[in-house]
């Protein structure tokens, strides 16, 4: 059997796991002009308790309330969960925002709801957020431009895979060697050894050049695969996944535990460049079991890595052009269930933003006195998300053209909420 050059390029040359040219292909800039911006989203995902972290209700009957007290914060007014000390003290850097509500209290559905900002159809496969700030605010040649710290959730939808994230693979444990694939060159395979299976691919690069016709998509793979080289050689990119450069003392504040770990990575990569950084803290269904499950684990890792990520982005100069959106895909039930665990609720939710134009130190909208829907109107997360992309600097009425042959809003029905963005 002959092979072709476009079948010898897909045998593999990056050594075995997901070849980063694949990622890389057709992962193409757009030509939008570079605005500084970042954006990092801190999913919750299983869909936090709002009524035992940022939304509490002290004067609410036993059984609606739960166990958990509220404390005074930095901002007079202001009382968030007492298994939250360190933001608390932090709430001058942050806008809550209560009262967000939808009608998908299905994981699936709700998590696509709220990493897209449009109700999810099956005629149209919305965007995530960071395939659209990958579209439009591309990373360096030698920077990926969307990482998702372990797996992607949500997909690029209409915008195409060229947008799509690249994946970690895994999530960062301390005390264990993050591999990240596509990018960190394990034992098996030196870097002398990339750059020698990179100049072979040269060569038969060099040795087919005559014998087909290339068009544009096959043209694209010598692009693409020295952009994957130059991501992996770069030791501005390696670095940036390189968690052993970080001082005891760093690790220390954040945590040496998932969330720690994967909020600092986070940073590292914002630094380092990379325009969109979605980070999974998962673990927050908590049917049975709630108040334990979250005082004494999710609570505090949360609490501690999302306030050293704060901290560390604003002492880089990096937290005013960061744009931080925390959100799960829902709440949890009203009332404390037999199993001292909440179910899922959808009518009633919350969610933080950080960073670029947030108008910090305040809270925006509000639930009833059980917190079981928004009091008033509330908002929905096509409202969430139009401010988050407002806020990164993306108009949330951009038109884009996808394959159903018709001109697509980013964000249809939904409008930055008042107050949230200075």
């Amino acid at each position: 059997m002959t092979l072709n050059r476009r079948q010898l390029l897909q045998v593999g040359a990056l050594g075995g796991s997901l070849s980063l040219s694949q990622f890389l292909r057709s992962n193409a800039a757009a030509g939008h002009a570079d605005s500084g911006r970042s954006a990092i989203l801190v999913f919750l995902g299983g869909g936090p308790s709002h009524q035992d972290t940022f939304d509490m209700k002290p004067d609410a009957p036993v059984e609606y309330r739960g166990q958990f007290k509220p404390i005074s914060t930095r901002v007079p007014g202001i009382q968030i969960c007492e298994h939250l000390p360190r933001l608390a003290q932090r709430t001058d850097k942050l806008a809550i925002i209560r009262g967000i509500t939808h009608s998908l209290a299905d994981h699936g559905l709700g998590t696509r709801y709220l990493m897209t900002g449009n109700l999810p159809t099956p005629v149209v496969s919305y965007p995530m957020y960071g395939s659209v700030v990958s579209r439009e605010f591309p990373a360096a040649a030698d920077l990926p431009s969307f990482v998702s710290i372990d797996r992607p959730v949500e997909g690029p939808g209409y915008l195409g895979t060229q947008y799509g994230p690249m994946s970690t693979g895994e999530k960062p444990r301390y005390g264990q060697p993050f591999r990240v694939r596509g990018i960190t060159l394990d034992g098996s395979l030196t870097v002398d050894d990339f750059r020698s299976r990179h100049q072979l691919r040269a060569d038969i690069d060099t040795a087919f050049d005559g014998f087909e016709n290339l068009d544009d998509a096959v043209r694209g793979l010598d692009r693409f695969a020295q952009q994957a080289y130059r991501i992996i050689s770069s030791p501005r990119s390696r670095d940036a996944f390189d968690l052993t450069r970080e001082p005891e003392q760093q690790i220390d504040r954040f945590g040496r535990h998932e969330y720690g770990q994967s909020t600092m990575l986070a940073a590292r990569l914002i630094e380092a460049g990379v325009r969109f950084v979605t980070v999974l803290l998962e673990g927050w269904d908590t049917h049975m079991d709630n108040f334990n499950t979250l005082g004494r684990e999710l609570l505090p890792q949360l609490d501690q890595s999302l306030s050293a990520m704060l901290d560390r982005l604003e002492s880089r100069g990096l937290l005013e052009s960061t744009s931080i959106l925390v959100t799960g895909e829902f709440g949890r039930t009203p009332k404390v269930n037999s199993n001292a665990g909440r179910d899922h609720w959808s009518r009633a939710m919350c969610a933080l933003m950080a960073g670029g134009s947030v108008s910090a130190g305040q809270v925006v909208g509000a639930t009833d006195d059980k917190a079981a829907g928004p009091a008033g109107e509330g908002f929905t997360p096509d409202d969430l998300a139009a401010t988050f992309f407002q806020n990164i600097g993306i108009d949330p009425k951009t038109e884009y053209q996808a394959s159903v042959g018709r001109p697509i809003t980013l964000i249809r029905d939904g409008s930055p909420i008042p107050g949230v963005l200075s």
